[in-house]
């Protein structure tokens, strides 16, 4: 199929609504170029800030995922695809995908929520393997996108996931909920804010996360370092999971500020974030010039950080990446708090709501 044409909704641009593949959004407001612009090409929603060169793709059509972050042409996300368009779902490894109900692992094939312990289905199939991981929402296909805009601070598009409304998702977390997401790009700094509504009669637990993949262009993996903002690490066992116990982050990375990756291969959750005044605690990937920031607001309690070596005759290229993942909860957050052996799950009141951002803030190219 051909490359539908997109039309740009810019600064003076009317916001659209329920936007569908290839339907033109709004027609154009101005002659003058602006700074930001949002459009619609095809399935793909376009954010543009031309003052910093910076655009964002994002996939509403599957699993709401953001697969290009370019600055002045360099992709600061892990796509080996040519184009945003181009890409049908089925490849693990790239951009930022969403991870929920809960992100990461469980350590059986259940949850526990208010003392209440809840066996999936795994005949359903949407929930696989001995440790489920990573949730069930990371291609679905059923977020809907309620608004486009740009004026003249940002750009941002605003998509909605109405989780209640799925019975095989209910049965597998019983919890009545709708989950709104919005990117924004502003200043050359792209920031992912989720709000969840809690629409049930029990509190709901929040162990939801990103799972971003990134890279940088200036130099291979071996060569990059890692600031890690975190006071603790939670030492896991052999299948992954933590025992429990914690140890001071100097016991893992005596520097954290100047993390090596060379001799690394990491898949380790760190907790008691290191915060500025705002209580947003900074991760930090840096090259030779490059940098990219990572800022964790206040409700994202946890990080994970993911960063594999090739393995004997893989190809070095498809380890190219790092994943500093936001979470609210850490690795099995859920039964690990009912177990007494974690403080730190968040729960949303009957009715009530959460909300939190997290930040991508690039340097140097």
């Amino acid at each position: 199929m051909g490359r539908k044409p997109g039309v740009v909704v810019s600064a003076a641009a009317l916001l659209f609504v329920g936007l569908a593949p290839g339907r033109p959004a709004a027609v154009r407001q101005a002659s003058r170029p602006q700074t930001y612009s949002a459009r619609q090409v095809g399935s793909v929603v376009e954010l543009s800030d031309r003052g910093t060169q910076t655009a964002v793709s994002i996939l509403p059509g599957i699993g709401n995922l953001t697969v290009e972050m370019k600055v002045k042409g360099h992709n600061v996300l892990r796509f080996p695809f040519n184009s945003a368009a181009e890409y049908k779902g089925g490849t693990g490894s790239i951009g930022i995908p969403f991870l929920a109900p809960w992100a990461d692992r469980l350590d059986e094939q259940a949850f526990y929520a208010n003392g209440t312990r809840y066996a999936f289905d795994m005949s359903l199939g949407n929930v696989r393997g001995a440790n489920p991981i990573h949730g069930f929402l990371s291609s679905v296909p059923d977020w809907k996108v309620i608004e486009a805009r740009a004026d003249g601070q940002s750009a941002w598009v605003t998509s909605r996931l109405e989780f209640f409304k799925h019975p095989s998702w209910m049965k597998q977390f019983p919890f009545a909920h709708t989950i709104e997401m919005t990117h924004r790009l502003s200043g050359g700094v792209l920031e992912v804010a989720t709000r969840i509504d809690n629409l049930s009669v029990e509190a709901m637990p929040v162990a939801i996360g990103f799972h971003p993949f990134f890279q940088l262009t200036d130099s291979p993996r071996d060569e990059w370092t890692l600031s890690v903002a975190a006071r603790t690490h939670w030492p896991v066992s052999d299948v992954k999971m933590p025992t429990g116990k914690t140890q001071p982050i100097e016991s893992f990375f005596p520097r954290p500020s100047a993390v090596e990756l060379a001799p690394l291969e990491l898949d380790d959750v760190f907790s008691d974030l290191v915060r500025d005044a705002r209580g947003r605690a900074t991760m930090s990937l840096k090259g030779k010039a490059q940098q990219l920031d990572v800022v964790l607001g206040a409700n994202y309690r946890a990080v994970v950080i993911y960063a594999p070596k090739p393995a004997q005759g893989q190809d070095p290229a498809s380890r190219n990446f790092v994943c500093i993942e936001p979470v609210t909860a850490i690795i099995n957050g859920l039964n690990l708090a009912h177990a007494g052996l974690y403080k730190e799950l968040q729960m949303i009141a009957p009715g009530g709501t959460w909300q939190e951002s997290f930040w991508l803030r690039p340097g140097g190219f």
